[in-house]
């Protein structure tokens, strides 16, 4: 195996088991919620006017998908749309008290994750924090031109 694919395979080992640990705390804490829907509840609440179109591009989902989505958190009183006075064809989302309570626990839950984990990146210096992040940044955009020879 050569370096390239050590360090992919690393990297999904290293995801699974996020994954893994997280979410037996997760499914206890968020019953009744998909991750799915915690994922967008989270990120409606940290980006305002998030509209079907932003979080189809966020969550690399097709609009229907999160037409879906939405729908369904409207429906449990997550999410409420609104509309702007100067452009009445676009809808948006927010939060209701009920969706914000939500979003407050599922940050509390990844407050706890990053403190499970603090040992290791205490450990870390900052040279090492700039190469991973630069990395991983590079991949990332090399990841988005791909996906855009594929969408257009």
């Amino acid at each position: 195996m050569n370096k390239e694919e050590q360090v992919l395979l690393a990297f999904r080992e290293l995801f699974n088991k996020m994954v893994w640990l997280d979410k037996l705390k997760m499914e206890d804490s968020l019953k009744g919620y998909k991750p799915s829907e915690v994922h967008c509840i989270e990120y409606i609440g940290k980006n305002a006017d998030s509209n079907v179109t932003k979080l189809a591009e966020a969550f690399y989902m097709t609009r229907g998908a999160i037409t879906k989505l939405t729908r369904k958190l409207m429906e449990k009183g997550i999410i409420e749309s609104y509309q702007k006075p100067d452009n009445k064809k676009e809808i948006y989302f927010k939060l209701t008290k009920q969706g914000k309570a939500i979003d407050k626990l599922h940050e509390k839950l990844h407050k706890e994750f990053q403190e499970r984990d603090k040992a290791v990146f205490e450990q870390v210096t900052e040279k090492q924090f700039d190469s991973m992040l630069s990395f991983v940044e590079t991949y990332s955009r090399h990841l988005d031109g791909e996906i855009n020879k594929l969408t257009l």
